[in-house]
């Protein structure tokens, strides 16, 4: 192996130690305090009021709090005289008498009063139906992947590929849920989009590592994976650091609309770098990947053009 190969698998026990506490922490919240379900899936009234000048969240959250509306989601919404209120659904209130207490309820405190832009209502049905056709779309998207893998490459990496992407989605959600941040359609979007991330990030590993199994003729198989993983870490760490930085930029200059979309993506974005080299290639050494796995079947004549 050469001195310039960093021996990425040789520290595979203490990356499986690492993902194994995280995974442990991450459904061991879910299990007890679940997740912060928004508006979109658990049904609710939206508001949107608009203001003169720029509104101060905090004085509005108070106002709030002092009606009986402690619950309510309150954030700007394009402008910061525009504020986007979530409450969800009262047993003893209809939509509309809860729009209305909501407005004045934001206005009680106010000099200048606001002025009602909107008001939406989402039903209990439609967040159920919402939740459900997210959690499908995580599953057919597994599933797609375990096939493409297993016809690109192999099975083995298709089965390498698809525990990543659990690693990776699993430990999300966990962090949602452990800092009990509001899961709404955006962020079940940003968890989509991390498993094409970290996808694509795992294929750019497998095809190198496939490559060199054909090309080098000398090493086991984790010296030939390490190679390709160490051959990939730049390439890896400039479309992950670029990607990060322009995350972080919208998570903390965004506005409230997608912070949560830009933190999902963020952390999805750290775990899928870290899982394409420490989860997705251990996974394919422990199922016994070898060069005959990989090589390319030989052609009738093969033989024969290949003679003297």
């Amino acid at each position: 192996m050469s001195e310039k190969t960093i021996d990425f698998l040789g520290k595979r026990k203490v990356a499986m130690i690492f993902s194994a506490l995280l995974l442990i922490a991450s459904i061991v919240s879910l299990a007890i305090n679940g997740l912060k379900l928004g508006v979109d899936f658990t049904g609710g009234t939206v508001v949107e009021v608009g203001f003169d000048q720029a509104a101060d969240l905090t004085v509005l959250r108070a106002a709030l709090e002092e009606s009986g509306f402690g619950d309510a989601t309150v954030q700007h919404f394009g402008t910061a005289k525009e504020v986007l209120i979530r409450i969800k659904p009262k047993q003893d209130l209809s939509s509309a008498e809860l729009s209305t207490q909501v407005f004045e309820a934001v206005n009680k405190n106010l000099a200048v009063p606001g002025k009602l832009r909107r008001v939406e209502f989402v039903g209990p049905q439609v967040g159920d139906e919402l939740a459900e056709d997210g959690g499908l779309a995580l599953l057919y998207s597994m599933f797609a992947i375990l096939v493409y893998v297993a016809w690109r490459f192999e099975h083995k990496f298709s089965l390498g590929s698809v525990g990543a992407l659990i690693h990776d989605v699993v430990i999300t959600l966990g962090f949602f849920s452990i800092f009990q941040f509001e899961f709404d359609l955006t962020v079940l979007a940003a968890i989509l989009a991390v498993i094409g991330y970290s996808l694509n990030d795992t294929i750019v590993v497998y095809d190198r590592i496939r490559e060199n199994f054909r090309k080098l003729r000398k090493g086991s198989a984790e010296e030939v994976m390490n190679i390709s993983l160490t051959q990939t870490l730049s390439r890896t760490l400039v479309t992950s650091i670029t990607t990060i930085l322009v995350l972080i930029a919208l998570a903390f200059l965004g506005g409230e609309i997608i912070h949560n979309f830009a933190i999902a993506l963020l952390i999805g974005v750290i775990i899928g770098t870290y899982s394409s080299i420490f989860i997705a290639s251990p996974i394919v050494l422990a199922l016994g990947i070898s060069k005959d796995d990989l090589m390319l079947p030989e052609r009738e004549g093969d033989e024969i053009d290949n003679m003297p």
